[in-house]
């Protein structure tokens, strides 16, 4: 009686916690339990562990007469003979007498979630082909939350610059089939059938929004090699919206052979421009400052010239030429600003020698510094090599003394010459640190701003090459900046980048660099705007007056077209919008310059439809924080390392995802926000935004 009260006791456990056990084995979409978590809910008894000895319990009521099965045993059925039982999910055979606790584990490890894996498992009936055919009588689920899982892989390989490969490792696959073991991840093979429509669909939506827009577009061009020796040219479109929100996209990734001569880049643009019908819209093109990209600059703008399809122009980076001057001056103090990097980069993996130096600048007062320190081979790690020195010398000297075993031996201390030339360099270079920040961090760097800051670099180069307290080295240095400064200017100044900064408020004529500020640009300016944006070309701005109908549809009266025509705004009146923007004082620095013009649109109707233009062109090809900040290491990193196959396809979808369109397949929007709304949940593919199965 004792015995058969305990069995029942061991049943009832096993009845209670299983649920708890399934809970956290099987729903993919829960909260994730430790190991010791869920070993910790588990008797011993159930899971085979526990001990023989006898337990005394409480007596317990008589329940009604029911069979001893272990409720695994419903997912397992027995061989003919007697002898065996098998799993019903992979077929693995255990001895009749194996204990249930065993079964279990089989069930828990090698198939998670086996509850859920149809409802045939409920059924007395033994035979598999039963199991089956009621499951495929179900609404899909298991194979729906397979598309699922597929659509989410493939918007974190976009979304990581990443090629389908990825998804073929073995070990990732072994990760996944873990979790569970009927999971089917996609080919490669299909995942780059559905980037390519994906592609494909997005484009046309790309190309219809554009052709709807009544401003004017300016590009710029990105180079870069990848890992196979690919060259590639990135082409993005900027405008403005009717909201003055500033929007840029990319227009395509290009394949150019080598050598990347003029002539090829220049037949790739065109062939862009005309796939998104831009040919007779876009204002400006700005460059990467190489001879290749210059001359196909200069000859698309002849061609549009030649088919007066409107003014255009072309201008060099300001963030490269920047970055060359800096490397300039930089050049000398390379080998010095080495041995910095390499004490950093031990700082940044030993905690104890990053701690000693913590301690050591708190003690010497030489300032805080937060791991990990910025140690790239950009502008903005090579500046903080330098700020190492000029800030915290005797932290960095004391530390390298007491770790010498680990940093002496790699000659990592600097001479007081040395010492003395980075802090030279630091302070001439500081300057240059604090224009790349601020150009970094303006919201919207326009042409104004950007000419602004370049002047005051020209300003500084000059002043110090011509100082008597620098050494000839540093004036050297300076000589060579000097003549990369004054070759950027001779590019960029020009009648396009005037009337760009003028229509900056913070800018204007008054602080226009003094060589681009003329009277000769300020005429060429106003005409300009009175040829292009005058009320005939314009409509339907405020006091532009046509011949309107009445309500009725029938004609105004000859008295009121005449009346109307007096009160039109004469051209000296339109003109008088630039001349009374110009009149004002500037706006401060800290001025968000779009906010700006939307507040004052209405002030300035026809000047604000110039200045949606002008404000669009580029000063700098790439974002300058890609080029002076480490952020621009993990950009390289993601183009350098995609195959030749996916690097168009996966990049421009990125590229427009970010710039705010839906993923799109066919004529089905991929709706993310659901997928992961019902990720897990049985239902089709058309209640989580997918109107067509892939095929």
């Amino acid at each position: 009686m004792h015995n058969e009260s305990l069995m029942i006791l061991k049943k009832k456990k096993n009845e209670y916690q299983l649920p708890m056990i399934l809970f956290f084995f099987s729903s993919a979409d829960m909260e994730p339990k430790s190991m010791m978590e869920i070993i910790s809910t588990i008797d011993p008894t159930v899971i085979g562990l526990g001990n023989t000895e006898k337990v005394n319990v409480a007596p317990a009521p008589k329940p009604r007469k029911k069979t001893m099965t272990s409720l695994y045993l419903k997912f397992f059925e027995t061989a003919p003979d007697g002898k065996s039982r098998s799993c019903k999910f992979c077929k693995q055979s255990y001895s009749i007498a194996t204990a249930t606790g065993n079964l279990g584990r089989h069930l828990n490890h090698r198939h998670p979630g086996y509850d859920k894996m149809g409802d045939a498992v409920t059924n007395p009936a033994p035979q598999l082909t039963t199991v089956v055919k009621k499951t495929q009588s179900q609404p899909k689920a298991a194979s729906v939350d397979f598309d699922h899982l597929n659509w989410l892989l493939l918007k974190w390989l976009i979304g990581a610059s990443l090629p389908p490969s990825t998804l073929e490792d073995e070990w990732l696959v072994s990760s996944f089939r873990f979790v569970n073991p009927t999971v089917k991840i996609w080919s490669g093979e299909r995942f780059q059938a559905i980037f390519s429509e994906v592609f494909r669909s997005m484009r046309e939506d790309i190309r219809f929004f554009l052709e709807q827009l009544n401003s004017k577009v300016s590009i710029t061009l990105d180079f870069w090699t990848s890992y196979e020796q690919v060259s590639y040219m990135s082409i993005t479109g900027h405008w403005i919206d009717e909201n003055w929100s500033l929007r840029k996209v990319l227009l395509d990734v290009c394949h150019i052979p080598y050598p990347c001569l003029g002539i090829d880049i220049y037949h790739l643009l065109v062939k862009i421009l005309k796939m998104y019908n831009l040919e007779n819209r876009i204002l400006c093109c700005t460059h990467d400052n190489s001879q290749n990209a210059y001359h196909a600059c200069h000859t698309l703008k002849e061609n549009l010239d030649g088919r007066k399809a409107g003014s255009f122009c072309y201008i060099p980076c300001a963030a490269r030429t920047l970055n060359l001057i800096i490397e300039d001056g930089l050049r000398t103090a390379k080998p010095m600003i080495a041995k910095i990097r390499e004490f950093v980069l031990v700082m940044n993996t030993s905690s104890a020698i990053s701690a000693d130096f913590k301690y050591t600048t708190e003690s010497y007062k030489e300032g805080s510094w937060e791991f990990p320190i910025d140690a790239s081979n950009r502008w903005s790690g090579n500046y903080t090599m330098l700020d190492i020195v000029r800030k915290a010398f005797k932290s960095m000297d004391a530390v390298i003394r007491k770790h010498e075993e680990t940093l002496l031996s790699r000659n990592l201390l600097l001479s007081p010459a040395e010492r003395n030339a980075i802090i030279v360099m630091h302070d001439y270079l500081e300057p240059f640190y604090k224009t790349t920040n601020n150009i970094c961090s303006s919201k919207v760097p326009t042409i104004g701003l950007v000419l602004f800051f370049m002047d005051h670099v020209v300003e500084m180069i000059a002043s110090r090459r011509d100082s008597r307290n620098i050494p000839d080295w540093l004036k050297s240095a300076a000589e060579e900046m000097a003549k990369k400064a004054r070759s950027y200017n001779s590019q960029v100044y020009n009648i396009f980048t005037y009337m760009s900064a003028i229509l900056d408020p913070r800018i204007k004529s008054e602080l226009v660099p003094e060589n681009l500020n003329s009277e000769n640009y300020l005429e060429e300016a106003r005409s300009h705007f009175l040829r292009n944006y005058s009320s005939s070309h314009f409509p339907s701005v405020p006091n532009g007056y046509n011949s309107l109908e009445n309500e009725d549809g029938s004609n105004v009266s000859y008295a009121e077209e005449i009346a109307r025509k007096r009160r039109r705004v004469s051209m000296t009146a339109a003109s008088d919008e630039l001349s009374q923007y110009l009149s004002e004082p500037p706006a401060p620095f800290t001025t968000d310059v779009l906010e700006w013009w939307k507040v004052n649109a209405s002030r300035y109707p026809r000047l604000s439809l110039m200045a949606r233009d002008f404000l669009a062109v580029q000063a700098t090809s790439v974002s300058p924080d890609e080029l002076f900040c480490c952020k621009g290491d993990e950009i390289y990193k993601q183009k350098f390392c995609l195959p030749h196959a996916n690097t168009q396809a996966i990049l421009c979808i990125r590229s427009w995802i970010q710039s705010g369109c839906k993923l799109k397949y066919r004529s089905s929007d991929i709706n993310y926000e659901k997928l992961m709304e019902s990720a897990g949940a049985p239902g089709d593919c058309a209640a989580v935004g997918l109107d067509k199965k892939v095929k």
